[in-house]
């Protein structure tokens, strides 16, 4: 343990560069792929905003168990059915996973299409399920 701090403490520039660089890298993806929200950010985002929920699961887990009135559109069929989206540009769009961790990929395929407020749930389904939120099932 040492020797790590003894480390940070010859290299600092070194540190700081690379700190600098995971920091940057962490703030581009964020904006390529649309800004986290949380649960609760969501529901004001539904609720005020008439925002849509974007399901990128597969369908058997969407019927197990959704957010009201989200659309299901899983990750590999996105960029085919975009055109299904397209009167939905003017709205937030919160793009759902099972995790939050496969929402990227399709939140940047959005921004690309022209979407502007495009984000993503933190924690996906499992943080929703996890706070006993409502769900819908199939």
């Amino acid at each position: 343990m040492a020797t790590i701090f003894e480390f940070i403490t010859q290299q600092w520039m070194l540190v700081s560069l690379l700190l600098v660089l995971i920091s940057g890298y962490m703030l581009l993806e964020s904006r390529r792929a649309g800004a986290t929200v949380s649960p609760q950010q969501l529901s004001q985002m539904i609720n005020k905003q008439d925002g849509l929920v974007l399901d990128v699961r597969d369908s058997k887990e969407f019927g197990a168990g959704h957010i009201v009135d989200a659309v299901n559109i899983p990750v590999a069929k996105l960029n085919e059915r975009m055109v299904e989206l397209e009167k939905y540009k003017s709205v937030p769009i919160i793009v759902v996973d099972k995790q939050g961790t496969a929402s990227s990929a399709p939140g940047k395929s959005l921004k690309a299409a022209g979407y502007q407020q495009v984000y993503r749930l933190s924690g996906g389904m499992l943080e929703w399920t996890g706070q006993n939120l409502p769900l819908v099932k199939a």
